[in-house]
């Protein structure tokens, strides 16, 4: 059955995929900060997504192929979510957004510092993370055998959160 849109434009037909604020933070997780269960997804969202909500866009990202579900082989009631290219492909728009938050909004340093290297690098650097995330969550071979572009911004924000730490 063919649901009903407000209109064809792509703008309006990715806000109804994208629009609310969890979705794109649940992909946000899930591609910044490997997050890949349910419980990961709930506990460690700096924004307190209710389990509910979750649940629910969960369902919605999973409908829409965004994501997919996979039973977890170390636990029968777990389930490992991974992105789909739909997902993948969703990074230059993640790390734009960021990168206008960066320049425009009060963002903390520990949380901005992925958005300036995303930014700083540009699309080189998103395309390098793309082969990693498939290679990450669709099995493919990267083509980049560079060094990790996740690893990269993971150091960087360790990094932020230490020295924060020690001031």
């Amino acid at each position: 059955m063919h649901e009903a849109h407000r209109s064809g434009c792509p703008i309006n037909l990715t806000l109804e995929v994208l629009g609310d604020k969890w979705s794109l933070l649940i992909v946000r997780d899930i591609i910044f900060g490997n997050r890949r269960h349910f419980r990961e997804l709930l506990t460690k969202s700096e924004e307190g997504i209710s389990s509910n909500i979750l649940s629910d866009r969960l369902k919605n990202l999973l409908e829409q192929g965004v994501l997919t579900r996979e039973d977890d082989p170390t636990h029968k009631q777990k389930g490992i979510y991974s992105l789909t290219e739909k997902g993948i492909e969703l990074l230059p728009v993640l790390a734009q957004m960021a990168a206008w938050g960066y320049k425009y909004l009060p963002v903390t340093e520990e949380l901005g510092i992925r958005a300036r290297l995303l930014d700083e690098g540009g699309p080189k650097l998103w395309a390098a993370f793309m082969d990693e995330l498939r290679e990450m969550h669709l099995g493919m071979k990267r083509k980049n055998k560079g060094p990790s572009v996740f690893a990269k911004l993971q150091a960087a924000y360790q990094a932020v959160v230490a020295k924060q730490r020690k001031n």
